[in-house]
């Protein structure tokens, strides 16, 4: 059996095989055991044949592959793949893997599905003896997969977003240097080109058929081409070229979509991780706030921001996620009573850092990106603490 292509090209397009191990998936695969009570946890990818592991605990991500890797099986199916007994299923009887001492008995991998339903790996736990695992486990590794999948399109997406950054700084800077030369070298020459023909056109030796042919060439096409130098000087506008493209700041299509919308999708890819962890998370869904927003990005976005929130919770805490400001000021607030850490510590990205040069590793990695994605989205982010009420992280949009 050979992997399904269906994820090559996409896995190579997120550049997956070439980054090798990634540190700021580790406290994915950490929370992944610990909700599934498994010594191992693993996050990997398969472009073709290539098998690359990207984070991992209990386990040498170093260590060669042997054989057919499991989490291909769960690829081959694009659904959850439970293997309560390896010994006991012919299809992983004799697998390496499974015939080594120790060796895997027991096996759950979600595959790591795009929204386009493309397979670009899997997130898997395992154990050394047979097991089973509960319904709030497995909903919980579903989950868990869509945030490793999210967490890898939302940092490729954030690293095109940056680069679009770069690129629009220089256009602005040529535009800078460009409506100078527009109006001053070139419109001066056409109104000295106009007033020129005219006099020509009054001398006495100047032949009157010639002067009126110059008189109404000036005239028709000098008139025109100021016309079109005031419409090129207005297209050089930054306003207007914001206009012309409004998608490109995302490097997606941009759109107006309501907040909440985007909001209840990402407090859902959430809650079974939430509901496994004992956390109760709360949804207060507010009036329509209209937003222009590229919707996949920014839902991802909002989604990696609710797991960080329910992963610095401890168990039994509780998250309120309220929408509000309506279209003046649509406003996302996610308060956390019993957070672990302060989140300007926890969230410096988001709280008090400007984007950094050269991209930050480790678990900051996820965190950045989402910061890229709210900086494109024209978001401000600000910290509230109240007694008794916790403390919140809120959003502001700009309205549509």
């Amino acid at each position: 059996m050979r992997v399904p292509t269906l994820s090559d090209s996409a896995v190579r397009d997120l550049d997956l095989l070439a980054r090798g191990p990634e540190p700021d998936l580790d406290a994915m695969v950490e929370l992944t055991a610990v909700i599934c009570g498994t010594p191992i946890a693993v996050v990997s990818v398969l472009d073709g044949d290539e098998h690359s592991a990207k984070a991992g605990v209990g386990v040498d991500l170093g260590a060669p592959v042997r054989g057919q890797p499991l989490c291909a099986y769960t690829i081959d199916g694009h659904g959850l793949l439970v293997v309560p007994d390896a010994l006991a299923d012919p299809r992983f009887a004799d697998h390496p893997d499974v015939r080594r001492e120790p060796g895997i008995r027991f096996y759950a991998g979600a595959p790591l599905l795009t929204a386009e339903g493309i397979a670009l790996g899997t997130l898997c736990v395992a154990d050394a003896v047979p097991r089973r695992l509960g319904l709030g486990q497995l909903r919980a590794l579903r989950a868990l997969a869509r945030q490793v999948t999210t967490l890898l399109e939302l940092r490729h997406g954030a690293a095109r977003m940056a680069r679009e950054s770069v690129r629009r700084h220089e256009t602005e800077r040529l535009h800078d240097d460009l409506v100078p030369l527009l109006a001053g070298e070139l419109r001066q020459p056409l109104t000295e080109l106009r007033r020129n023909v005219e006099v020509l056109r009054d001398l006495d030796f100047c032949p009157a058929e010639v002067a009126a042919r110059l008189g109404a060439a000036a005239h028709a096409y000098a008139p025109e081409l100021l016309r079109l130098l005031d419409i090129l000087l207005r297209m050089a506008e930054p306003t207007a070229t914001a206009d012309v493209s409004p998608g490109e700041a995302t490097g997606g299509e941009r759109r107006t979509v309501d907040l909440n919308t985007l909001v209840e999708w990402a407090v859902r890819e959430v809650r079974p991780i939430a509901e496994a962890r004992d956390i109760h998370l709360r949804l207060d869904a507010g009036p329509p706030a209209p937003v222009p927003a590229d919707p996949r990005r920014l839902a991802q976005a909002l989604a990696h921001l609710m797991f960080s929130a329910a992963r610095f919770t401890p168990p039994t805490g509780r998250i309120r996620v309220r929408v509000a400001g309506g279209p003046a000021t649509p406003t996302l607030e996610v308060r956390a009573l019993g957070l672990a850490d302060d989140p300007a510590t926890l969230f410096p990205h988001l709280v008090n850092g400007a984007l950094r040069a050269a991209p930050p590793t480790g678990e900051d990695a996820g965190l950045a990106a989402l910061k890229v994605v709210l900086d494109a989205h024209h978001a401000t982010v600000a910290v509230c603490d109240t007694p008794d009420e916790g403390t919140a992280l809120r959003v502001v949009f700009p309205p549509a």
